[in-house]
C-alpha cells in the first residue's frame, strides 16, 4: 500500500507539472517551440522564450535604433538585412520612427525632435521598410523575435500624407472625449497601415506654465480634464482590451512627471513640487490611465523632482507606478534621457553608470538608440546589474510583442497603406474636430456670424491666413486648407476677397529648424501699410494673428530653443491691429497659436475674437464654418489665459492664500479656465443633489439643468466643480470633477446627471494617505470656472 501511495503521488506530481512544461511537451510534438504557438497563454510563451535567450539576446530587446540607422540600411535608406545581421547579430528590440530617414544623411542627425528639410517616407515606402526589417528579425535572427516600430502621433500620425488634426491644446478645447476617441482611432489606423505598432502619445502632462513651449502638446492645466482626454486618446489608439486589434497601436503615456511646470518655464527645468502636489495634480492622469486601461508603455520625463531626475527615480517608476498602481508594462526612456543624466543633470561620469542607475530605477527600454544600455551585458558580468533586473525588463517587452500579435503577423500591407491614409472620412473628422476646437472669446454686438449677403469685399490679413501653422509634431499633410483659401471659396460668386500679409513674424516657421529669425521692422512697416490700404475699401476684415511653430515649441537642444520669457503677441501684431481697428470696420480676429498669449489689447478692442489654436489640415474650412454660422462654436479654454507673465502661475485651482493682490495690478486671469462663448445663450441651473448627506464611502448623484435660451442650436459644456470646505490640509478653492458637452436646440432643456464617488471627495492627508474626511463640500456647476451656482453636500 505504501508503494502504491508513493507511485500515485508521483503520478499526480507528473500531471501537475507547470502549464509551461506541459505546453512545451505538447508543442514540441507539433515541431515548433512553445513561444511560437499562438494558442498558448502570453505568460507561458514569455517564460518559454526567456528560458531560451542568451544574455546578449535579452539585452538586444532593451534598445532601439534611430540616429544609427545607417547600421541597418543602405546609403539610399533601404533596409539592409546583411548590415543588420552584422551590427545586431542578437536581434534588436525596437526601431524608432521607421517613417523618417534618420541615418541616411548623418549630418541631419542630432538631438531629439526632427531634422529640417528632410522628406520622410510615404505610406508604401514605410510599409516596405518595416516589412523588410521585420522579415530580417523573424527569419534571420536565431529566435525570430519581431521588433516594435514606434512613431510619433501627438495629433495625428507624424508622417507624410497622414491626417493632421488640431494640436492637443485645441483638442482639449473641445471638452469632447468621444470626439478624441474617433480622432485617435484614425491616427491608430493610419499608423498601423504603415507598420507601426507603438506610438509615443498621448501627452498627459498637466501644464501649468504657458512660457513652456510644449504647452501646446498638452490637454491643459486641470488633472481631471487631462485624465479624461488622455483616456479617450488611449481608447482611440489602443482600444480597451488586449490582444491588440489589427488596426490599433500601443500607446506610450508621456511624460512621468512634473514636466508641465518647469522652473522658469524652460523645457526640462527642475519641477519644484512636493509629494502632495504630485499626487493631487500631476499623478492623476497617469494613475487613471494605467489603472483603467491596459497601458503597456510609460515614458519617464526629462526633469528632476526634488533633486532626482525621473529616469533615476526608483520611488516614481517602481514604488508608485508599479507598486501602488500595479503597472505591468514597460517604462521607456525619453530620447537621449539616459545620456542626459550625464550631460545635463551631471550625476554620473559616463553613460555606463547612467544606464545602471536607469535600469535600477525602473527604466526598461532606452530610446532612441542604445547608449547606456549598450553596457548592460558588462554591468551584469560586473555584478552592478542583476540578471533578474534584465529578465524583468525583457519580460515586459516580450509581453507587449505577444499581446500585439507581432509573433503571428508583424507585417504591413504595402498595397493598402496609402488607401488607408487621409481617407474622405478622416478629412471630414479633421474638419469636425477643428470646428469643435474653436473657442469664441468675444463677439461684441453679435458681429458673428457674418452674413455673406451683406459683404461686397472682404480683406483677409495676416501671414498665417495664407501660410497655415499646424503645430509641432507634424509632418506634411496632403493639403492644408488656409483661412485665405476657405474665404475665397466662401466668396466665390458672392463677394470679393483681397489678401494682404500685414505682418510677418519669422522668416520661415519650420518646427525643426534650429535658428529662429524674427522679421525686421522695416519689412513689417511696409506690410502693415499695405494691409491698412487694402482694408480701407473692405466691408469686413478677417485678421489672422497669433504665433507659429518656430516661436513656441519643444526646446530639445541648446541650439533649438522654444520657451519664452513673455506672453505678449510676437512682433508688431498689436500695432497692426490698432491701425486696422482705427478704420472703424467690422473686424474678426482669429488667433492661431500653441501658447496662450496675453492678448489684452485684442480683448479690449477687437469686435470679435476667436482662439483657434492650431487646427490642423482643415483650419480654413473649420473657421469658415464658424465665421459664417454653419457651425456654432462651443469650445472652452483648457487653460487660464494670463494678463501678463508677471501673474504666473495663473491656473484656476489655486489655494486659498494665493493671489492676495498686487499693488497696482489684477490677479484675475484675462480669460478663466473653462471659458468660451456661443452664438446662442444658455441658462444653467443650480446643481441638485440626490441626497444632501452621505457617508464617507457613499456616492452621490448630482443633476444640472441646462437650457438653450437663444435662437440657434448650439453646444454648452456643463462643468461640475467641488470644494472641500473644511479639511486637515489646505484644499484648492475649486476642482473640476465632471463635465459634459451637450447640444441643445433653441428652447430645449436637458438634465445632465453626474455621479460623484468617494475618490472625487478625497484628499491626501497629513500622513499622505488618501482619505475622505467628514464635513461639508460645496458642489458648483456652470459654463466656466467663474460663473458658478452652488449647493452644499454634507459628508458624515
Amino acid at each position: 500500500m505504501r508503494n502504491f501511495r508513493r507511485i500515485a503521488a508521483l503520478a499526480i506530481a507528473a500531471t501537475a507539472l507547470t502549464p509551461v512544461l506541459a505546453a512545451q511537451a505538447q508543442t514540441a510534438q507539433a515541431g515548433k517551440p512553445l513561444y511560437k504557438d499562438a494558442g498558448q497563454s502570453v505568460d507561458a510563451r514569455v517564460d518559454d522564450l526567456l528560458a531560451r535567450m542568451t544574455l546578449e539576446e535579452k539585452v538586444a530587446q532593451l534598445v532601439a535604433i534611430w540616429e544609427h540607422k545607417d547600421r541597418i540600411q543602405t546609403a539610399a535608406g533601404d533596409f539592409d538585412p546583411a548590415k543588420a545581421s552584422q551590427a545586431f547579430p542578437n536581434g534588436l528590440g525596437m526601431v524608432s520612427r521607421p517613417s523618417d530617414r534618420r541615418g541616411v544623411t548623418p549630418a541631419a542627425n542630432g538631438a531629439a525632435g526632427a531634422a529640417a528639410g528632410v522628406g520622410n517616407r510615404n505610406p508604401a515606402d514605410t510599409a516596405t521598410y518595416v516589412n523588410a526589417a521585420q522579415k530580417w528579425a523573424v527569419e534571420k535572427t536565431r529566435l525570430g523575435i519581431p521588433m516594435i516600430m514606434h512613431e510619433e502621433a501627438l495629433h495625428g500620425l507624424v508622417a507624410p500624407g497622414a491626417t493632421s488634426f488640431p494640436q492637443s491644446i485645441g483638442l482639449a478645447s473641445t471638452w469632447d472625449p468621444a470626439l478624441l476617441e474617433k480622432v485617435f482611432s484614425v491616427a491608430a489606423s493610419e499608423a498601423r497601415a504603415r507598420g507601426a505598432n507603438l506610438v509615443l502619445a498621448p501627452v498627459v502632462d498637466v501644464a501649468r506654465d504657458p512660457r513652456w513651449g510644449r504647452i501646446e502638446e498638452t490637454y491643459g492645466e486641470d488633472p481631471y480634464l487631462v485624465s479624461e482626454m488622455g483616456l479617450a486618446a488611449i481608447r482611440g489608439f489602443q482600444g480597451t482590451t488586449l490582444p491588440l486589434a489589427k488596426d490599433k497601436v500601443f500607446v506610450t503615456l508621456k511624460h512621468m512627471t512634473g514636466h508641465g511646470q518647469p522652473e522658469n518655464g524652460t523645457n526640462i527645468g527642475p519641477a519644484s513640487l512636493g509629494e502632495r502636489t504630485l499626487r493631487e495634480d500631476f499623478f492623476p492622469p497617469f494613475e487613471s490611465a494605467v489603472t483603467q486601461l491596459p497601458v503597456r508603455a510609460v515614458m519617464a520625463s526629462y526633469n528632476e523632482i526634488d533633486g532626482i531626475p525621473s529616469h533615476a527615480n526608483k520611488w516614481l517608476l517602481h514604488d508608485v507606478l508599479r507598486g501602488e498602481w500595479g503597472f505591468k508594462g514597460a517604462v521607456v526612456s525619453d530620447y537621449f534621457a539616459v545620456r542626459e543624466l550625464v550631460t545635463r543633470h551631471k550625476m554620473f561620469k559616463d553613460v555606463k553608470d547612467a544606464g545602471a542607475r536607469a535600469i535600477d530605477a525602473g527604466v526598461d527600454v532606452e530610446t532612441p538608440d542604445g547608449e547606456g544600455f549598450n553596457f548592460l551585458i558588462q554591468l551584469v558580468r560586473e555584478g552592478k546589474v542583476s540578471q533578474g533586473q534584465i529578465d524583468n525588463a525583457v519580460r515586459r517587452v516580450l509581453e507587449m510583442k505577444f499581446e500585439g500579435g507581432l509573433f503571428e503577423n508583424p507585417y504591413a500591407d504595402v498595397k493598402t497603406a496609402a488607401k488607408k491614409t487621409n481617407t474622405p472620412e478622416a478629412i471630414a473628422l479633421a474638419r469636425q474636430a477643428a470646428r469643435e476646437s474653436v473657442v469664441l472669446l468675444k463677439n461684441a454686438n453679435g458681429l458673428l456670424p457674418l452674413d455673406a449677403a451683406g459683404i461686397r469685399k472682404m480683406a483677409v490679413i495676416g501671414t498665417h491666413a495664407k501660410d497655415t501653422p499646424i503645430g509641432g509634431y507634424s509632418d506634411v499633410p496632403n493639403h492644408v486648407v488656409s483661412v485665405l483659401e476657405a474665404m475665397q471659396a466662401e466668396g466665390k460668386g458672392k463677394f470679393q476677397v483681397d489678401y494682404s500679409e500685414g505682418v510677418r513674424l519669422t522668416e520661415g516657421h519650420v518646427w525643426a529648424q534650429d535658428k529662429v529669425v524674427l522679421t525686421d521692422a522695416a519689412t513689417n512697416d511696409k506690410l502693415r501699410a499695405d494691409a491698412v490700404a487694402a482694408a480701407k475699401d473692405a466691408d469686413v476684415v478677417v485678421m489672422v494673428l497669433g504665433g507659429n511653430e518656430a516661436l513656441s515649441r519643444e526646446a530639445w537642444a541648446d541650439e533649438h530653443l522654444g520657451d519664452s520669457d513673455t506672453l505678449d503677441l510676437p512682433g508688431p501684431q498689436d500695432q497692426l491691429a490698432k491701425e486696422i481697428f482705427a478704420l472703424g470696420k467690422p473686424v474678426v480676429v482669429i488667433l492661431l497659436n500653441g501658447r496662450p498669449y496675453a492678448v489684452n489689447y485684442l480683448a479690449e478692442k477687437a469686435p470679435a475674437l476667436i482662439e483657434g489654436w492650431y487646427l490642423g489640415e482643415q483650419t480654413g474650412n473649420a473657421l469658415a464654418d464658424v465665421v459664417f454660422g454653419r457651425f456654432n462654436p462651443g469650445g472652452k479654454l483648457p487653460v487660464s489665459i494670463a494678463r501678463s507673465v508677471g501673474q504666473l502661475p495663473i491656473y484656476y485651482n489655486r489655494k486659498p492664500t494665493a493671489r492676495r493682490g498686487y499693488l497696482f495690478g489684477d490677479t484675475s486671469p484675462l480669460y478663466p479656465f473653462g471659458y468660451g462663448l456661443s452664438y446662442s445663450s444658455f441658462e444653467m441651473g443650480t446643481p441638485v443633489l440626490g441626497t444632501g448627506t452621505i457617508g464617507i464611502a457613499d456616492n452621490v448623484t448630482v443633476k444640472v439643468d441646462v437650457t438653450n435660451t437663444g435662437k440657434r442650436a448650439g453646444d454648452e459644456v456643463v462643468q461640475l466643480y467641488v470644494r472641500d470646505d473644511e479639511a486637515s490640509v489646505t484644499r484648492p478653492l475649486i476642482e473640476l470633477k465632471r463635465f459634459q458637452r451637450v447640444t441643445l436646440q433653441p428652447g430645449e432643456r436637458k438634465t445632465v446627471s453626474f455621479e460623484l464617488t468617494p475618490k472625487d471627495l478625497s484628499l491626501w492627508n497629513v500622513a499622505m494617505k488618501r482619505v475622505v474626511e467628514p464635513g461639508t463640500f460645496t458642489i458648483s456647476a456652470g459654463p466656466n470656472s467663474v460663473d458658478l451656482k452652488s449647493t452644499v453636500l454634507t459628508v458624515k
